[in-house]
């Protein structure tokens, strides 16, 4: 009944302070921590002080104060009405949250009525982020790998509720809300993590109620190297006894550190220079390189386990052009001198030239120089014996000079008619050297039977004596008897007696048996006559 009273009381009031000052009452919202002091204004025009002030929570009196010092508040209690009528709670806590009115009366019966909204929260707190695998520099700077699977987590405390945002700044893009959701923890993944996802990233924790928010963040770098070897490559200068030697390695992150080296027999490993560079370039001169020497480019990075790091490498060789070094040609003609460059490491620049003092040839029509791949071709037109002599194809690079020497004869056509006549003469030689043996081949029977050519330029001479065979009884005695011939023919008997021409064949004669002396030919002939 009391409470009924009181509150009908408050209404009145209410619509007196309304019908005295012509307006309403307006609520202001008060946001306060735990343990923090509150205070909840109360409406007061000018610098009057109201005599009494009510305040009520959910419909119920807390507390009355008014005049001037104010009330004091009992020991151990946390509510206090100030001169002005505010309320001063201390210590606040989670339960004294709620709607708060206000009730004050001014001199001559004015009542004003203003409402308070009190909320009591708390955070965020323990607001923390973790992103991983991933490797912490010295500076806070995370790092991880390009083509890992990277998570993130973010986490925190606030009462009574909070929200929690991943937000991202990039080189290529920003998103200040990659993923929001309510509640302590927030978490997300990036498979295969790309370069374009480097960058700041923001763990937000706000809470919804009085709106405050903590941020935490920190950089994520990705690392990452080209799945390639470095590029190794010579570039030949105006002077052609130095060289530079450039090694590139683009697209690594960060930057790679690139080194120029070479093993020196007994001196070890010799580095000619080092650099955090992605382009790393050595000029070396003719004394600083020998054949066979390896020029190598080694390129670490943080990526790289020690030991496995990508390199380059190059081989020096010398020139070594080859060719035919005798050339003949005939005036008038054309000719053609050709050297063969393979070997030179880097290229060697190869040129032709004339005479002992190597003057350089200037191409014209004269002269026509040319090249189809490793053949270096110099044609000389109208040949002439002022053409005659030496000439030189000369390869050139850092690391020596190598020359190839080429000697043209030059012969008139009347050196060319003999040699043409010459050749005619061996032919025809040749030819009747097969005809004779042809001849001789097909008469060899003949040759046989009648002594061979001897007969014809013999000066000793043969006696062929004839003896028909009716006559056999005659040089029966002496000629021995053939046996007679089936075909009915009559036989004829050949002898053929060595006359010798000389004291010496005789004794060579009667030294002989008469066996040795005697030939006896046996041949039928149709006729009583022999034919030769």
């Amino acid at each position: 009944m009391k409470l009924v009273v009181t509150l009908a009381l408050l209404h009145l009031c209410l619509s007196a302070t309304a019908a005295v000052s012509g307006g309403g009452s307006n609520e202001t919202v008060i946001t306060a921590a735990p343990g923090d002091v509150a205070i909840l204004p109360c409406f007061t025009v000018g610098n009057v002080t109201p005599s009494l002030t009510t305040w009520m929570k959910n419909g119920e009196v807390i507390i009355r104060g008014g005049g001037s010092p104010p009330d004091s508040a009992p020991v151990g209690q946390r509510l206090a009405v100030l001169h002005d009528g505010s309320l001063n709670i201390k210590e606040v806590t989670p339960g004294d949250e709620g709607s708060y009115l206000c009730n004050s009366t001014l001199p001559g019966n004015r009542t004003f009525q203003t409402g308070v909204l009190l909320q009591v929260t708390s955070g965020p707190e323990n607001v923390s982020m973790s992103i991983g695998p991933a490797t912490t520099l010295s500076n806070g700077t995370l790092t991880t790998y390009r083509g890992s699977t990277v998570s993130f987590n973010c986490s925190g405390s606030s009462y009574p509720a909070q929200q929690l945002t991943w937000a991202f700044r990039g080189d290529l893009f920003n998103n200040d809300s990659l993923v929001s959701a309510n509640g302590s923890l927030l978490e997300f993944k990036i498979e295969d993590i790309q370069p374009s996802a480097q960058g700041l990233y923001s763990c937000r924790a706000r809470n919804i109620v009085s709106h405050q928010a903590v941020n935490k963040s920190t950089q994520l770098l990705v690392y990452y190297v080209p799945n390639r070897h470095p590029d190794c490559m010579w570039t030949l200068m105006q002077d052609p006894s130095h060289i530079q030697f450039n090694c590139s390695w683009l697209g690594a992150y960060p930057t790679p550190l690139l080194r120029w080296h070479a093993n020196q027999a007994g001196q070890g490993d010799h580095i000619y220079v080092s650099r955090l560079t992605d382009n790393l370039s050595l000029t070396l001169n003719r004394s600083q390189l020998f054949k066979g020497q390896m020029l190598k480019c080694t390129a670490q990075h943080r990526t790289i386990p020690p030991g496995k790091e990508k390199s380059c490498w190059m081989t020096l060789e010398s020139p070594y052009p080859q060719g035919d070094p005798l050339v003949t040609a005939l005036e008038g003609t054309s000719i053609t001198l050709t050297c063969t460059e393979t070997t030179s490491k880097p290229p060697a620049n190869t040129t032709w030239r004339k005479g002992l003092k190597q003057d350089e040839i200037i191409p014209g029509s004269k002269y026509i120089l040319s090249r189809q791949g490793a053949d270096f071709k110099l044609t000389i037109t109208n040949v002439s014996k002022d053409d005659e002599g030496v000439y030189f194809c000369r390869s050139e690079n850092p690391l020596s000079i190598t020359e190839l020497e080429v000697f043209l004869t030059v012969k008139n056509s009347s050196v060319n008619t003999g040699v043409v006549i010459g050749i005619f003469i061996a032919v025809l030689i040749a030819g009747a050297a097969v005809v004779v043996a042809k001849t001789v081949y097909s008469s060899r029977h003949q040759i046989c039977l009648g002594g061979g050519f001897g007969q014809v330029g013999d000066d000793r001479g043969d006696v062929l004596n004839l003896v028909e065979s009716d006559d056999e009884q005659v040089f029966q005695d002496s000629v021995p008897r053939l046996p007679p011939i089936t075909n009915g023919h009559h036989t004829t008997l050949v002898q053929i007696h060595r006359i010798p021409s000389s004291d010496h064949e005789e004794t060579e004669t009667a030294d002989t048996s008469p066996e040795q002396q005697e030939d006896t030919i046996q041949a039928e002939e149709p006729e009583d006559l022999v034919s030769f």
